[in-house]
């Protein structure tokens, strides 16, 4: 059985509104086995969101969602790209679009099969294949070992705000977060 989610802040610090969480991740660290980088990208799901995987209620694929906070829920996107999120409140996720190598570069790239950093993690089935995440993850804690998580402050005027990608329904949310700027965007705000 994959460990709990971690106490103290960490536990705090997911056990709040996904919306909220997505926005603070950004500039946090994130790792698995020594690969890893700073978060510049994620997207908030809430419970009582069409888009959500939680919309219809619980189900197999879904369970980690209402897991305990700071537990990771994998799932494939389209049968061909593990996705990987940070569950909030039940039922609520942030999902991790991308981040900027900061270690394990030469792995990442191996995992991958290029060599621009900035190709490497620019999307959220691009980190997990540099990463190497997949559905043996799910339900484990991003807070305990194999994964790393760190907070980190960030400037929250080089946040940027805006609509999700690649849905079609709650299109309208303002729920994608990201650094101002960063070249390892999965796309430009």
């Amino acid at each position: 059985m994959p460990p709990s989610a971690g106490s103290g802040s960490l536990h705090d610090f997911f056990a709040r509104d996904a919306s909220a969480v997505a926005r603070e991740m950004i500039g946090a660290r994130l790792g698995l086995a020594g690969a890893g980088g700073i978060i510049v990208e994620t997207e908030a799901y809430r419970p009582d969101d069409p888009a959500s995987h939680s919309y219809r209620g619980r189900t197999p694929r879904n369970a980690p969602m209402y897991g305990p906070p700071g537990t990771a829920y994998v799932y494939r996107s389209y049968g061909l790209h593990w996705c990987l999120n940070a569950v909030c409140l039940p039922g609520s996720a942030v999902l991790i679009r991308a981040i900027q190598p900061q270690s394990g570069i030469a792995a990442m790239r191996a995992n991958r099969a290029i060599d621009d950093d900035r190709l490497l993690c620019s999307g959220p089935g691009l980190l997990c294949q540099a990463l190497g995440i997949d559905g043996s993850h799910n339900g484990h804690s991003l807070t305990a070992p194999p994964f790393e998580f760190a907070r980190s402050e960030t400037d929250p005027a080089a946040i940027l705000t805006g609509r999700r990608i690649g849905l079609t329904k709650g299109v309208e949310a303002q729920w994608r977060f990201g650094f101002g700027g960063s070249p390892y965007l999965s796309r430009r705000f």
